[in-house]
């Protein structure tokens, strides 16, 4: 469950290290967001020397949330932290080469195979 100004860990190798959510895509009065849905960060935290720096804005896909994700089967996935991907914008690929840490099994389906795949794990 995100939320407008929630701090996410951007989980890619891009530069950026946190993002803030300032937007969810999907309707005006949109108030959460979870695991495969696509939101607009601002970069808080990035490295030197790499192409996205702090303040610019991006587009993302939720990967992990803290708050579980009911399967259809009744199991529930649970993460450790929210994380995001930075993805191009109006395409669904990654703007970075390697994703670190696992993400859900709920990705592939709602079309981020690129995502999946570059994943050491999926759940």
């Amino acid at each position: 469950m995100i939320q407008v100004q929630t701090i996410l860990k951007v989980a890619d190798n891009t530069g950026a290290k946190r993002a803030m959510c300032i937007r969810i895509q999907g309707g005006y009065k949109k108030r959460y967001a979870s695991v495969g849905e696509i939101i607009t960060v601002v970069i808080k935290e990035a490295e030197p020397h790499t192409a996205i720096k702090d303040g610019d804005i991006a587009q993302a896909v939720i990967i992990r949330t803290k708050k579980e994700i009911r399967r259809s089967d009744g199991a529930y996935l649970r993460f450790d932290d929210n994380a995001c991907v930075i993805i191009e914008k109006d395409k669904k690929d990654p703007k970075g080469t390697r994703i670190f840490g696992p993400v859900a099994r709920e990705l592939k389906q709602l079309g981020f195979a690129k995502i999946a795949s570059l994943a050491p794990e999926v759940l």
